[in-house]
């Protein structure tokens, strides 16, 4: 588990708590976050829009990821902390592990969100494999280094 956040990354978290009620108020789902530098200069921020995007990665969480990778060199993207209204999803936290983001800080753990859905997680989608490893490692090696 991580620290308990101090006073700056309360402020912060409950500006992304903000977001996900603007999101709400919006018909979208109730999720926001924010990027901060470390000098605490706000830099992007954003909420839920799969709704009105027609876009199932449409989270906060992946919009920032994908701003920072664009926007920022890797040194200010390390710098940085991700606040965000609840934990991210599996889709967003391999996003955020690409990224070279320094830090995420949520308000919501994952358990406590699915407390609150009435029928819980998403249903798991079967996955097969590997099965064709001799062919589709070609395309790889050397790939890595």
């Amino acid at each position: 588990m991580t620290p308990i956040p101090g006073p700056d990354d309360e402020h912060f978290l409950r500006e992304a708590v903000g977001l996900a009620a603007k999101a709400r108020s919006a018909g979208e789902a109730p999720f926001g976050s924010l990027l901060v530098a470390a000098d605490g200069e706000v830099l992007a921020e954003s909420y839920n829009t799969v709704l009105g995007d027609h876009d199932i990665t449409a989270h906060p969480e992946l919009k920032l990821a994908r701003w920072a990778a664009r926007e920022l060199t890797p040194e200010a993207a390390a710098a940085t902390t991700m606040f965000t209204s609840c934990q991210p999803c599996g889709m967003c936290t391999g996003a955020l592990a690409r990224s070279g983001l320094g830090r995420v800080v949520y308000a919501m753990s994952t358990e406590q969100l699915l407390a609150l859905k009435p029928s819980g997680d998403f249903p798991q989608v079967r996955q097969e494999g590997p099965a064709l490893y001799e062919e589709a490692r070609v395309a790889l090696e050397g790939y890595y280094g």
